[in-house]
Order: structure tokens, then sequence, then C-alpha cells
């Protein structure tokens, strides 16, 4: 029999994707886990790279897969937790100082949340916003490599910031869609956050892991370290350009191209053993046309090559190259390509496996949810709910959320577990900007 959950426990989950717009609305069960209720997911025709680039269309897109997910649940939704991406995305490192009157008093939690808040006031280029700020480690006087300096002593506290920018133009959008949709914002989430919190285990975010979504539009990379995240970036190629090469390559329309890839698509044109010639059928009577196997792989290989180039080079750039003993995760619909694990330890020298949101779905559950196309979705899902649970834990034990930081709950399992670190200051900072956004004209 199904049970029926009230609305006010029902939260609903956004990703707006170059390829798809999908919205999830779900609960956390008695086991911890994700159970959605509903989904609905439509092509998405106004989007850029991550970015809107048609408000009525993406508004439209929006209505369309909520419509699908309201049925689907039988409740009606109004508000949203909704992710953003995009190439604007970019992060920065800091590090801040705050000297101390009294060296002898012990380090407080109101002392480091000041120096957090002072890092959304270092000056920007116009336009743009910090979405977030991650603390990595702390320096008490000579003392390096502190994660948690509460309760310390000491004259002179330094610390090393991540710091996340976007433009507050993108936000406005998002914000902008969801009106004219009929819907309201309950809170923006970083996309590689909610990717990470649905396809990463808490061992591989401690060992070092690096996480690549493979979007329509972008490719998003996520480096995490002893359970901190030290190192985003966003480069500029995903699934599209790879459909474009093919039919660039093979001289056909684009959807033909898109039914290629994912049909036939391969990343390690070695691998391809057959050499099966496939026939692409003429448009209107014209002559069909053929291609083989291995010619399709060579294509997609050539670009997939470039993609983990660039990853390389940002883990290279990170400082973190030789670190990350938990490998590397792909995840989002560029990860469905065959081989693409190989290819991406040929190419990087990282063991590879491919993301599942399934760890963290109730059983049985809907099999397509299980595909990394919805770790996004899922995973800012798992994020919202988390967060919820969270909130409403302190409530009743009457401590404020930050003061209590320490003492974290994660639904992971059959139990109440500790959240991991990076997850937690994930949702201590995260609705700073987005607070502000709230008060832009729209």
């Amino acid at each position: 029999m199904k049970r029926y959950y009230p609305t006010d426990e029902i939260i609903v989950a956004l990703d707006i994707g170059t390829t798809k717009i999908v919205a999830l609305a779900g609960v956390l069960n008695d086991m911890g886990r994700v159970e959605v209720l509903g989904y609905g997911k439509v092509q998405s025709e106004g989007v850029m790279r991550g970015v809107v680039a048609n408000i009525d269309k993406t508004a439209m897109a929006i209505a369309d897969a909520i419509d699908m997910a309201e049925k689907r649940a039988n409740h009606e939704f109004r508000k949203v937790y909704v992710g953003i991406a995009g190439q604007h995305i970019k992060s920065i490192h800091h590090r801040g100082v705050k000297v101390r009157d009294n060296m002898e008093e012990e380090i407080s939690r109101d002392e480091i949340r000041r120096m957090v808040e002072d890092m959304y006031k270092l000056a920007l280029p116009p336009g743009e916003k910090i979405l977030h700020v991650v603390p990595q480690e702390f320096t008490i006087d000579d003392e390096e490599g502190i994660v948690d300096p509460v309760g310390m002593c000491g004259s002179k506290i330094e610390g090393n910031f991540h710091v996340i920018t976007g433009k507050i133009s993108a936000a406005n959008n998002i914000m902008r869609c969801l009106k004219k949709a009929g819907l309201e914002l309950e809170e923006m989430v970083l996309e590689p956050i909610g990717s990470a919190t649905a396809v990463l285990s808490e061992k591989e975010v401690e060992a070092g892991v690096v996480m690549v979504d493979i979007g329509g539009g972008t490719t998003d990379l996520t480096i995490f370290y002893d359970g901190i995240i030290r190192h985003t970036a966003v480069i500029p190629f995903g699934g599209n350009v790879i459909t474009r090469d093919i039919a660039h390559g093979c001289n056909v329309i684009f959807d033909q191209a898109e039914k290629l890839k994912v049909k036939f698509g391969r990343a390690l044109a070695e691998n391809v053993k057959d050499n099966r010639i496939i026939i692409i059928p003429g448009i209107k009577g014209r002559q069909s046309r053929e291609i083989s196997e291995k010619n399709l792989a060579l294509i997609i290989q050539a670009r997939m090559e470039e993609i983990f180039e660039l990853v390389a080079w940002e883990i290279k750039r990170s400082g973190y190259e030789g670190k990350l003993i938990g490998g590397m995760v792909l995840t989002g619909g560029g990860a469905l390509l065959q081989d693409i694990e190989l290819l991406a330890n040929l190419e990087t020298g990282l063991m590879a496996r491919i993301g599942r949101p399934n760890e963290y779905l109730s059983s049985p559950q809907n099999e397509e949810l299980s595909s990394p196309i919805y770790s996004t979705g899922i995973g800012i899902l798992r994020y919202a709910l988390l967060r919820r649970r969270e909130e409403r834990q302190y409530s009743e034990n009457s401590m404020p959320a930050f003061e209590n930081a320490a003492v974290h709950t994660e639904g992971e399992g059959h139990s109440q577990k500790p959240l991991s670190g990076w997850l937690n200051k994930s949702m201590e900072w995260m609705k700073k900007f987005f607070e502000a956004s709230h008060d832009s004209d729209l």
C-alpha cells in the first residue's frame, strides 16, 4: 500500500540542464534513503551551456516537468530547490588573517564565522557575486593544517578559503523562470555539490577524489580531499559538442548524430571488434549514408581525449595531482558512453568508475532514476532533504544550527551517521548569495 506524505514533508528539486529539465519530488524514508514520489523530464530548449538563454522557453519546460511530477506524486508543488551551474561559475583561493586581542581566550565559532563572512566582502568584477565559501584549513600561530580550530588558543588565526563565484544575472534569470512557471525559490544549490551528494561515498571524499560531471553543455569538475572541497572548475565542453562533431564528421543532422552517439557510441576506438557498418537513413528520400562503428568511435574519442586532457590540467593546477587515492568518479549523461572509464584512466592515470545515484535511493525504485543522467537532480533532492532534517533536529534541540555544526547527521544506509565535513560546510554557507539575490529587481 502506498504511503501518503503531507505536502510539507515533500521536497521538490529542479535540475535545469542544457539538454533536459528534471523535476523530482521526494522524501527521506524511515531508512534514511531518498524515496522519489514523482518526477518529470522534458527537453530543454532555452538553456545554453548550463545558463538560461531564453526565459519563456525555459519557464514553459519547467512548468511541464513540474506538472509531470505533480501527477505522479498526486500533490501540487509551489516551492523548489534548484541547481545553478554553467561556465560563469569560477573559483579562487584566498587567505584570511585575524589577529586576536586575547591569546589565552579559546577560539569560538563566532570568530570563525566572522572570518568566513569577511570572504564575502572580497572585491569582484562588476556583475559577479560570491556564491559559496568553503573553509579549507587554519593555522593558529605556527601550527598548520588545523581543520577545526574551535577551542584552541593563539594570538593569530590564518585561514585558507575556497571561494566560488558566479554571475548575479544567471541566478536572477533562474528566478525569473521560476516566477513565470508559478513557482517559488526555496534555495539554490551548486550543481557539482548536488551531484557529489548523490554519487560519492564518504571514504572517497576523505581519501581524495575528483568528480567529473559530463553534462550536455559543460563538464563540471570538483576535487575533494580530506573531506573538504578543494577545487572546482567548469570545462566548456559536454555531450552536445560530441554530437556536433558526429554531425559534421558524418554529414548528418543533429538528431541523427545524437542517436548514433547514444546507441553505438564508444569512447575507445581500439575496443571496437566487429566494426559493423551503420546505415543512416537519408532525409525525405535522399540517399542513405554509411559509417563504420570504428570511425564513429574515433570521432567521439578525439573529443573525449580533449575533455580529459583539460580534466588532467585542472587536477595539476589544483595541486592535488598524485594525491587522489579515490580516483575519479564519472557521472552525468556523458558517463554513459561505453569504455569511458578506460579512456579516463589512460588520459589521467586515475582509476575511474561510473557514479550512479542508486546507492541513496530507496528500494525498489524506478530503474530509470538510477542512471547517471539523474545524478544532479537526485543529489539536489538529497541535499535538500538532509538540510531539512538537520534544521528540524536543531529546532527540536533548541540549538542554533552553526553552534551545533560539529554534530551532523547523514541519511546514509540504515542509520543516521555524521554528515561529512564538506556537505555540512556547503549547507552552512550556501544561502548567503541567494538570499541577496532575492532582493534584486526581478
